[in-house]
């Protein structure tokens, strides 16, 4: 695509820019263990990344694509869902990235859900530093997943001004419901 970015590859952009060597970040759905590496590798050595899935299958490629890339020692993966991030990420964040949906070559009836995604956005923008970031990429394809998506912009349509920014990011002349973007920055 030309000049306008997949969503994918703007909540990337996004992410780079506030991410620097030495911060934590989060991937609250590892999903094929592409983000948790493309974290690992903005982290740097002296950086941290939590990565979360409720499936093993997920993990696993992660834990694989990891190794390959000799990054394994900057990232712990936790096998658990995105909503128990409190218990183990710590405060001052520098990025959350929410891939939602369901795993890609997985079971396509284990989808995320708009209750688990809200309490983990929430804890998340809790513990995101000022200039810290959070994006989500919704696919709205999948049963549920229209449902999530206006749960979540409901969400951040309330959120303090003051206090976040929120960008949504979308295609709309785009046929097979293509994911769509929000990116929330904690103001200093």
């Amino acid at each position: 695509m030309g000049a306008i970015c997949r969503s994918l590859d703007m909540a990337r952009k996004i992410i780079a820019a506030c991410l620097s060597t030495g911060d934590t970040a989060v991937d609250a759905t590892v999903g094929n263990g592409r983000d948790t590496v493309f974290l690992a590798r903005l982290v740097g050595g002296e950086g941290k990344v939590w990565a979360f899935d409720i499936q093993q299958q997920a993990l696993a490629a992660a834990a694989r694509l990891l190794e390959q890339e000799k990054l394994t020692p900057r990232v712990t993966l936790v096998h658990s869902g995105h909503e128990c991030l409190a218990r183990y990420a710590g405060d001052n964040l520098g990025a959350v990235m929410f891939n939602l949906g369901y795993l890609p070559g997985g079971d396509h009836s284990i989808v995320t859900r708009p209750s688990t995604t809200l309490i983990a956005l929430e804890t998340a923008l809790q513990k995101l530093r000022p200039g810290g970031v959070a994006t989500l990429i919704i696919y709205r394809g999948h049963e549920g997943g229209k449902e999530e998506e206006e749960a979540l912009l409901s969400y951040c349509s309330g959120l303090d001004q003051t206090r976040f920014t929120v960008l949504h990011y979308c295609m709309l002349n785009q046929v097979n419901d293509p994911p769509s973007l929000l990116a929330i920055e904690r103001l200093k």
